[in-house]
């Protein structure tokens, strides 16, 4: 049983060692802002959580306690990040920061726009 326990504790923080690696490598790789928050609030926040189910883990299997604040941040952590990163990048859109000069489709401007209108029409 331990055996197991290990290799379960082993691949949960090597997964989240992993998807914090490729977080760090797409801040520094990517060529916008807007990039750069989808992988720093994604893939962060990911792996971030598979270190938390780690760490849960190691106590609950090889220490023997069960502890649910552990699982209570692992929420927190799911619930919080993207939206963190949502807000973050819709709010630097709106302040006027520029996507990368290669973006295809900008999607938020039409609501932007129409945003625009409605408090003009009010």
């Amino acid at each position: 049983m331990t055996i197991l326990a290990n290799i379960l504790i082993v691949f949960f923080i090597a997964v989240g060692v992993l998807f914090i690696v490729v977080a760090a490598i797409g801040i520094f790789r990517l060529p916008d802002l807007y990039t750069r928050a989808h992988a720093a609030s994604k893939s962060a926040t990911l792996g971030i959580m598979c270190l938390l189910i780690g760490v849960f883990f190691h106590f609950w299997l090889i220490e023997g306690q069960f502890n649910p604040r552990i699982l209570l941040g692992i929420l927190f952590l799911f619930i919080t990040g993207p939206v963190g990163g949502h807000i973050m990048s819709r709010s630097s859109y709106i302040a006027g920061v520029k996507p990368w000069a290669g973006t295809v489709r900008d999607d938020l401007q039409e609501e932007i726009d129409r945003m625009k209108k409605e408090q003009n029409i009010k």
